[in-house]
């Protein structure tokens, strides 16, 4: 095995160049890296070797020499530790370049030559999130709540989770006090016993409804109704009460069935003036109030005048679907979750709007039908998940060829990607615009728009 320059519990002095995409510092010994968690670029640090792979390695922060201006006192290390809050240190400002840095970097490795805009953040960068999955485990005998140490199945115990709402951070208190009370156990991997895997809360920003699931691994619940009335006396707030089945060995958080326990099985918010009935299984973005900035920096990318026809591929529940039907013509959504495009029409029946329409299918599969049909297209608008769009859709948009399309992405990996691969059909972005969903972490949302 080739040598690295630096070996396992060796201490060293080193400077931070860079941050990783994780949000670790990254210092270079003759070339090769180190990875330090708790670090920013600038400082002079003392590190401790824990760990040498053959191309990198990681060490711990022994001591800092230099502090970097843009860093903040941390407001508790067990944010950094869980990764719930991985740039805490570093001060807000600092946290937008460094987005924005980020996507620069990767559209630089795919040689585009895209302007990356400043990051649009937030007022206040804390206790924004609007959903809670709350991991449960037993410890000291009891139903304990708290957040897993990155890369790890231990919990740490925590009652404030900082970037949620202190609303949620409440209700999750009141549901494993009364938990404890009636003796209910929470989960054991390693056995696959005890009832109580993840406390599910949702809670709408505009209407203050709340939801909560308790996810359990059977639906033989002792005192659940006494459960369900505590809930509802000490969180009036609270408009519905579910379980959650999932009894398999897996690390997925939700099981496929849902019973009601109390009140309704959904949970009612408003987006853009649009009011959204939200199912404990609906993808819904967790930052209210950024999800409006975004969804607005895509619209009026779109330059819609009223008379366009768009497709919006990986619809959901129609967030976006039905904040762009007001400026458009007909939108056409498409999506592969049968729930999501079920709720979708619901929603457009709600807020009474019949210009969208909403199928069941692979975006490509769907896309190639309306072609078919000759439908015309004005604006093609996608969301994709993490891993980006697929070689069948690119391929796809390459036979619709849409004039104009808006990319909102949660990956800029994949989006360098994509939008490099999107070039060779004669796409150009002329900038992208960061905003940020996820203040206090490495995630970064974007849109871009591409014209042909």
């Amino acid at each position: 095995m080739a040598k690295t320059p630096v070996v396992k519990n060796q201490e060293l002095e080193v400077t931070i160049e860079d941050l990783t995409y994780e949000g670790m510092g990254v210092a270079k010994v003759n070339g090769y890296p180190l990875f330090i968690e708790d670090t920013l670029p600038g400082e002079k640090a003392l590190v401790h070797v824990l760990k040498t792979e053959k191309q990198y390695g990681f060490a711990k922060l022994k001591r800092l020499e230099t502090t970097s201006p843009d860093r903040v006192d941390a407001v508790d290390h067990a944010y950094t530790q869980t990764g719930i809050a991985p740039l805490q240190h570093l001060a807000y400002p600092a946290q937008l370049k460094f987005k924005q840095h980020q996507i620069q970097e990767l559209f630089k490795k795919q040689g585009l030559k895209i302007p990356v805009r400043p990051t649009l953040g937030m007022v206040d960068p804390t206790g924004y999130r609007n959903k809670a999955q709350i991991p449960v485990r037993q410890l000291n005998g009891q139903a304990t709540t708290g957040f897993f140490k990155r890369r790890s199945h231990e919990l740490v115990p925590l009652e404030d989770f900082y970037i949620q709402d202190p609303q949620i951070d409440q209700a999750v208190l009141v549901v494993r006090d009364l938990l404890r009370k009636y003796g209910l156990t929470g989960y054991d991997e390693q056995t696959n016993t005890g009832l109580v895997r993840h406390i599910m809360v949702r809670r709408g920003y505009y209407t203050h409804e709340m939801m909560i699931v308790l996810v359990v691994t059977s639906w033989a619940i002792p005192h659940q109704d006494d459960i369900a009335a505590g809930i509802q006396q000490a969180l009036p707030e609270v408009t519905g009460i579910m379980l959650n089945l999932n009894d398999k060995r897996t690390n997925v958080i939700l099981g496929k069935k849902t019973r009601l326990l109390a009140g309704h099985s959904y949970l009612t918010d408003k987006l853009l003036g649009n009011t959204f009935h939200i199912s404990p299984l609906s993808f819904y973005q967790v930052n209210p109030t950024q999800t409006e900035v975004l969804y607005s920096q895509a619209i009026e990318a779109a330059a819609l005048t009223g008379k366009e026809t768009v497709i919006d591929a990986y619809s959901g529940i129609g967030t976006i679907s039905l904040a762009m039907a007001k400026h458009a013509a007909h939108v056409y959504g498409v999506e592969v979750v049968p729930e999501a495009v079920a709720d979708a029409r619901e929603n457009a029946k709600l807020n009474g709007l019949s210009n969208v329409t909403f199928e069941v299918g692979k975006a490509e599969d769907v896309m190639q039908t309306w072609r078919e049909q000759q439908l015309p297209v004005d604006v093609l608008m996608v969301d994709p998940p993490r891993k980006g769009l697929a070689k069948e859709f690119i391929a796809a948009v390459g036979v619709l060829l849409p004039p104009k399309m808006v990319y909102v992405s949660c990956n800029p990996a994949t989006l360098a990607r994509d939008l490099k691969a999107l070039a060779a059909f004669g796409y150009q972005a002329k900038q992208t615009q960061p905003v940020d969903m996820f203040p206090q972490t490495t995630s970064i949302e974007s849109v871009t728009v591409l014209n042909r």
